[in-house]
């Protein structure tokens, strides 16, 4: 069992490394960009807005960009804006929970299959002995030693990868506080747009 326990620990280790990179890159992007948008957008200058959030890698840059873009035409059909963020906001949800199935799946697996060439060495460390016809401590005492070493595997393998999971998650929730942020901030500027005129809501 030692060669799928090696495999799973290296495709854990791939995850672990992109899904980090991803979620630094998002959280770190998310936190100039609602500011530096929406100054732009209430100064009347859409188009930057418009680009500097296309520009912007991560979740909440593209929240506002489907918010601006509706809002930017300066005529939006009622229930429009929220269908336009709700679906931005579903699809950025399951990029940035990919590859969480894999890390749960490792760490839920990982003992089990060390616990399962545990029990694998132990049938054969009986079965030798049930051929010597005697108990010989020395062979008992290899035989068990090397089947216990497939259940330290697992577990080396799943507590960092279980650690890495919940950590992903906190950061994830932490993005989707920011999403919702801007989701907030954009439907407030469509109310003040609709309020001095600046935007017209027609009937879907």
């Amino acid at each position: 069992m030692m060669y799928p326990l090696v495999l799973s620990s290296l495709i854990a280790l791939g995850v672990i490394i992109a899904k980090a990179w991803t979620l630094r890159l998002a959280r770190k992007s998310a936190r100039g960009v609602l500011e530096e948008v929406e100054e732009l957008a209430r100064a009347g200058r859409m188009d930057e807005a418009i680009r500097v959030a296309a520009d912007t890698p991560g979740p909440t840059a593209a929240i506002l960009l489907a918010g601006l873009r509706r809002v930017g035409q300066g005529t939006v059909r009622r229930g429009e804006l929220e269908r336009a963020v709700s679906t931005t906001g579903t699809i950025e949800l399951g990029f940035l929970e990919r590859g969480l199935v894999i890390l749960a799946t490792v760490a839920n697996v990982a003992p089990l299959m060390g616990f399962l060439g545990t029990v694998a060495g132990m049938i054969i460390a009986f079965g030798s002995i049930e051929t010597a016809g005697q108990v010989d401590a020395s062979l008992v005492a290899g035989g068990i030693k090397v089947a216990l070493l497939t259940t330290a595997a697992g577990l080396v393998i799943a507590i960092p990868v279980n650690i890495a999971y919940n950590f992903f998650v906190t950061r994830i929730d932490q993005l989707i506080r920011d999403m919702e942020v801007g989701a907030q901030r954009i439907f407030q500027l469509a109310w003040d747009m609709e309020k001095d005129g600046d935007l017209k809501v027609v009937a879907s």
